[in-house]
């Protein structure tokens, strides 16, 4: 079969922007047809969950990366907006094409357009996007595990995952390109304003980069059990999830990488790597889990309701724009909008602060952290705020309430608040994690928007209805 003549096929691509350890790439060229990458953005497929705001950026900037990686092995990346099944068809119809490969991937909507796909034309999935099958990690009795240290357990019996693929020498490429879209043309940077123009102070989308934060991140993996407790520590935390989400590396290649490197030292750090493949068990087995509550007994909790409710909607206004008064809450939520990333210790203070402080659904905090971080994962996302509304299958007991102030001063975020809240910067230790309480509040920092204790006395009074009810 020569090139010239070749039916070729097609490479539908999502969350899997690279070239090494790309399963679906490589049948693709060892079918010894011609090669077809596509990206379809299917935006009403996901709905609610289209890529958005942060998303965004980083997708355009993630598409002009693998476009480039895919022209230096002798091929280029196809643009296509619509219907990823009509889409795929009609590309179809315009090639000959014969088949697709994709990854699998395990969003609701990206398990409809597989079937969809499948349903027209000759399919073929490929894992990729997590360290190993979600369906096939189980108990001795046959059942799925919604609860995280015993499906950890259970993973680990399936470890290390396959050695990761190499990238293809070349990639065969058809006589005739069919037509693209032009990546400019779909307005995924934002425009009047640009909110997004310090992310690249901070990010470089791409495969090549996401490897180079790996390997920057090599030396410190050894005190990541330590260091990743303290948002200010840079180097405490790899910051790959963008990378992740995007696929622009493998789950399996930082796996090999990182025990290779760090021995036993890479365990904890390999754990939380672990947490995003829970997330994806755990929408495998309830797709709706991004919005409905793990536990339904939970579902009658007497939220504030921001809709209906203009105390809520400014609460919830003020906790957006990092104005609560809380000096660690407000850099965290400021450093969000600024960067599109936001630590993990600081999601949890600023989630259970949205949930707990201000009784305000844990859903309008999912929404906010969908569209503002560049790093939003469906799987990952639903179970942090489920964990912490203590509404999901594994979660967070609704009576503990996180402390920002004391939280703030033990993990010693002084230096992190100086250099998100500027209004602060001035204040010395121990007075800028709670200056109202020492009197020492600038009249440019807002006052709290409701006590700590106050709060919890509201908390845990509203549990306390629900358990009534």
């Amino acid at each position: 079969m020569t090139q010239s003549s070749a039916t070729p096929v097609i490479l539908w691509l999502r969350q899997d922007l690279r070239l090494s350890d790309q399963a679906a790439l490589v049948a693709a060229v060892e079918s010894g047809h011609p090669v077809l990458p596509v990206y379809v953005l299917d935006d009403a497929a996901a709905g609610d969950y289209a890529v958005m705001g942060a998303g965004r950026w980083w997708l355009h900037h993630s598409l002009s990366a693998f476009d480039a990686s895919l022209r230096a092995k002798g091929s280029r990346l196809i643009l296509r907006k619509g219907n990823s099944a009509d889409v795929l068809a009609q590309l179809a119809a315009e090639t000959g094409a014969v088949a697709v490969h994709a990854t699998r991937h395990y969003e609701p909507w990206h398990k409809a357009a597989e079937q969809a796909v499948a349903a027209r034309m000759k399919l073929n999935v490929h894992e990729g996007a997590v360290l190993y099958p979600p369906a096939l990690v189980r108990s001795k009795t046959d059942s799925r595990y919604r609860m995280f240290t015993p499906w950890w357990k259970a993973l680990l019996q399936h470890m290390p995952p396959p050695k990761p693929l190499a990238a293809p020498q070349a990639i065969p490429a058809p006589t005739l390109w069919p037509d693209s879209d032009v990546l400019d043309d779909w307005s995924l940077l934002p425009r009047n304003p640009d909110w997004a123009a310090s992310f690249g102070e901070y990010w470089q989308p791409g495969e090549e980069a996401a490897k180079q934060r790996l390997r920057d991140f090599l030396p410190h993996i050894d005190a990541y059990n330590e260091d990743r407790n303290f948002p200010g520590k840079v180097m405490g935390v790899s910051r790959l999830s963008p990378h992740l989400h995007f696929g622009e590396i493998s789950p399996a290649l930082i796996w090999h990488v990182a025990a290779r490197e760090a021995g036993e030292g890479a365990a904890p750090y390999l754990r939380e790597v672990g947490w995003r493949d829970f997330g994806i068990n755990m929408i495998d087995q309830s797709p709706d889990y991004g919005w409905v509550d793990g536990r339904a007994a939970r579902g009658a909790f007497p939220w504030r309701r921001p809709d209906q409710d203009e105390a809520a909607a400014r609460d919830l206004k003020a906790w957006q724009r990092g104005m609560t008064g809380y000096p660690i809450i407000d850099a965290g939520m400021r450093e969000l909008w600024a960067t599109g990333y936001v630590h993990n210790r600081i999601r949890m203070l600023v989630a259970s602060f949205l949930v707990k402080h201000l009784l305000i659904d844990w859903r309008c905090g999912e929404r906010w952290f969908w569209d503002t971080l560049v790093d939003a994962d469906y799987g990952n996302n639903s179970v942090g705020w489920q964990w912490i509304a203590g509404t999901g299958f594994e979660s967070n007991p609704f009576g503990r309430i996180m402390a920002p102030l004391g939280q703030s001063e033990k993990f010693d975020c002084g230096a992190y608040i100086r250099l998100w809240v500027p209004e602060l910067a001035d204040l010395r230790d121990p007075y800028i994690h709670d200056p109202e309480e020492f009197g020492v509040r600038p009249k440019a920092y807002p006052r709290k928007i409701i006590g700590h204790m106050a709060a919890r006395t509201r908390a845990m009074a509203a549990s306390s209805q629900l358990q009534k009810n």
